[in-house]
């Protein structure tokens, strides 16, 4: 009897901590949601007051647009060496920081850095799927500042001006403080993630060399081949349609809604490359390349989208069509760079902090540097994309 008193006992006492184990997990549910849309904002220098515009914009659309199965979560530095990582929550007719982790000196120009900042977002906010908005200074595929041909030229770049309408390399003002492209897509892929969409609010980022180096860490890229005025992405406008099933073209249009009409400087141009039809087209200018060489004469000819002086960032699809000069070749190119590029808007004129407004007169909306004479562009040579395609 002692035997089967026992017996029971050791039952009962099981059945309660299976009981009390099980009433501890749904306690505490890991809710994986949709989509947690990650807005990266490193050090910038500069820009820190306009960041703070951006997420004021974000926080009146997470109040209108964004569903309970969507989360936004920001890392922002607001210093040199202090940054945070919040939630901008939904509270009713309120959005609401709430603080996840504070960092200090965070590594977020190496790979590592970038991928442990990551890791962080997807614990804090899981999510089966994720999309990055980036806030900061950029220069496209450019080597971060100090790289050999930067030091040999020493080209004034479009923040460095003073008294004029101000814009927006991946990264500060300063080379310690920026990123390269590789660095970034690494870093994103060593976090297991391949995001739904990259949105750049930087300067110079529609680019093909860094759109052909993100091919695998991002489906689509969204960003503008220009300057884009310090105020940046208007959120309040396209949150909506970057929230849930993102709208694409809605997106588009929203921009040039607001840069055909902005009091500061009515300009910008911007663009959505879809990553995934990359391969094909780099096949295309593969075979154009092996065919053609680029007749110099024409380099004035072919449209600039920046203010630099050698230009460094050309339409790509101009290029092309001054490079080659077989109608049928050409045209299967312009098809597929119509998948490739789906939707662009630009308004009659781009505007640069170094040369004011300047006229648009053909757009593909998609910039590329292999025609430039400039001496940064000399390292266009080492970019995946040069690569692939010569």
């Amino acid at each position: 009897m002692k035997g089967k008193f026992i017996y029971h006992v050791c039952i009962c006492l099981c059945a309660l901590m299976l009981v009390f184990t099980s009433c501890k997990h749904k306690d505490k549910p890991t809710p994986i949601i949709d989509k947690t849309i990650f807005v990266y904002m490193p050090w910038s220098n500069n820009l820190t007051n306009f960041f703070y515009q951006n997420i004021s914009d974000l926080k009146e659309a997470i109040i209108n647009d964004l569903t309970d199965n969507q989360r936004v979560v920001v890392f922002f530095s607001t210093t040199a060496i202090d940054a945070s990582l919040y939630e901008l929550k939904k509270e009713g007719k309120e959005c609401k920081e709430v603080l996840l982790k504070e960092y200090v000196s965070p590594p977020f120009t190496t790979a590592s850095g970038i991928t442990s900042i990551l890791n962080d977002v997807k614990s804090f906010a899981p999510a089966l799927n994720f999309a990055m908005i980036i806030g900061s200074h950029g220069m496209g595929w450019l080597p971060v500042d100090g790289s050999t041909s930067r030091g040999y030229s020493m080209t004034k770049r479009h923040w460095e001006y003073e008294g004029v309408p101000m814009t927006r390399f991946f990264g500060g003002t300063e080379a310690k403080y920026q990123t390269d492209i590789t660095t970034l897509a690494t870093g994103i892929i060593n976090a297991g993630i391949k995001m739904e969409y990259i949105l750049f609010d930087d300067c110079y980022m529609a680019n093909i060399e860094v759109a052909y180096d993100l091919k695998e860490a991002t489906h689509y890229l969204m960003a503008s081949t220009s300057e884009i005025m310090a105020y940046g992405m208007p959120y309040s406008v396209i949150g909506g349609s970057l929230f849930g099933n993102t709208n694409y073209k809605a997106v588009c249009d929203g921009f040039y809604s607001f840069y055909s009409t902005y009091e500061v400087m009515p300009c910008g141009t911007f663009s959505v490359t879809d990553c995934s039809q990359l391969y094909e087209l780099a096949q295309i200018m593969r075979e154009i390349n092996h065919k053609y060489t680029f007749d110099e004469s024409l380099l004035n000819t072919i449209q600039r989208l920046d203010g630099y002086y050698p230009v460094l960032f050309y339409d790509y699809g101009d290029y092309v069509r001054k490079l080659c000069t077989d109608d049928a070749l050409y045209d299967e190119f312009q098809q597929q760079l119509n998948k490739a590029v789906p939707h662009h808007v630009h308004t009659p004129y781009y505007y640069s902090m170094n040369r004011g407004k300047i006229a648009i007169n053909t757009f593909s909306g998609i910039t590329t540097s292999e025609p430039s004479t400039h001496p940064e562009a000399s390292e266009v040579v080492n970019t995946s994309w040069y690569k692939a395609t010569h």
